[in-house]
């Protein structure tokens, strides 16, 4: 999940509110993003000009069949993507669907309440997934602020075709930002309690729920297993940054026993949404290039070497690897005009970066 002003709008403008309920939890959604109030809102600048593959780019190609698309992560067998969506231009809640690459087949997963976060098991019989489809009764929440986030959130697992549907958490708080281990051992999601976003984990039925983070100066979130099932990547921020304009967040790896923490990423900026490569060494994550723009990049964990991935002026985010660890998808809005508030998911094969 993200943070960000509206995906792809400029310095001044508003952010979305489901650009905020997919991003982080965050009361960085208007911290990070929100700008200096003497800035006006400029309606007349283009985003992304409708461009597909930008130059400085590999070669991308959307997933059609959805009016609006993002945050999408991959089957074990990399034929199918899970992801949110809108399918119909009118619609006002983002589902969790399933569908082809080539967006031939798609399938709805659940159509009650508002969904965010969505993984597959990696026996590719299983999904999980994030809604308020329980909790009408609960006030909304405000995805842009700490102190009111959903509390109806919870996480959920069903089989491939919506059915059999289980409900994994019953907290009534806001839990979220879910994956899980490449061994199918734990979940691992996000979890907000008295204003505190930390990192927990539990087994694939809900059971045996563990707190990984318990540190009261950052917020941790967007937490993904490495491929030995044991050591997480993760980004987070210091709740005393919380204000400053962009947010700093940093990237970090851990063990999931709350043990050997390591900083990954050491400058000021904004590092967000990082995903593993199944090789272990590389990843992929989104870095604000000055003033405001959303990249992709790929990253070395043992180098520390960077490649930018995406050079597009619209938002670009939420990138995830494939199971043979080639190509990438990612988010943008790049073929849309910014206040249409809609967005789409692209493939990348960025196998030549990895020779």
């Amino acid at each position: 999940m993200l943070l960000i002003s509206e995906p792809g709008m400029r310095i001044g403008q508003k952010a979305h509110p489901w650009v905020r309920r997919l991003l982080l939890p965050l009361s960085v959604v208007t911290i990070l993003f929100a700008s200096p109030a003497d800035e006006k809102v400029t309606s007349e600048e283009p985003a992304g000009e409708g461009e597909l593959t930008t130059e400085g780019e590999l070669p991308v190609r959307q997933v059609s069949g959805f009016y609006s698309a993002a945050e999408a992560y991959f089957s074990p067998d990399g034929g199918h993507l899970i992801l949110n969506a809108r399918r119909e231009e009118g619609e006002t809640d983002y589902h969790v669907y399933t569908t082809s690459l080539d967006g031939t087949e798609i399938l709805i997963i659940n159509d009650q309440g508002s969904d965010a976060c969505s993984y597959f098991y990696p026996d590719g019989n299983r999904l999980v997934f994030t809604s308020t489809r329980d909790h009408p009764e609960l006030p909304r929440g405000d995805y842009s602020k700490v102190t009111d986030y959903p509390k109806g959130a919870e996480l959920y697992c069903c089989n491939l075709d919506g059915s059999g549907r289980k409900r994994l958490t019953r907290n009534e708080c806001y839990e979220a930002e879910v994956s899980v281990s490449p061994d199918g051992e734990w979940i691992l999601f996000g979890r907000l309690t008295d204003g505190r976003m930390d990192l927990w984990r539990m087994r694939p039925d809900g059971s045996g729920e563990i707190r990984i983070t318990d540190t009261p100066d950052w917020q941790e979130g967007g937490s993904f297993y490495l491929p030995d099932s044991e050591h997480i990547i993760y980004r987070a921020w210091k709740v005393e940054d919380q204000g400053k304009w962009p947010l700093p967040m940093t990237i970090f790896t851990i063990r999931h026993d709350g043990t050997e923490r390591r900083q990954i990423t050491h400058d000021t900026g904004t590092n967000w949404s990082p995903h593993p490569s199944p090789d272990g060494v590389h990843f992929v994550f989104v870095k604000i290039v000055p003033p405001a723009n959303y990249e992709v990049y790929l990253m070395n964990l043992a180098t520390g070497q960077q490649n930018r991935l995406t050079h597009n002026p619209a938002f670009d985010g939420f990138p995830a690897f494939a199971p043979d660890g080639k190509t990438i998808n990612f988010s943008s809005n790049r073929e849309f005009e910014p206040r249409s508030k809609r967005m789409a998911v692209y493939l990348m094969d960025i196998s030549s970066l990895l020779d």
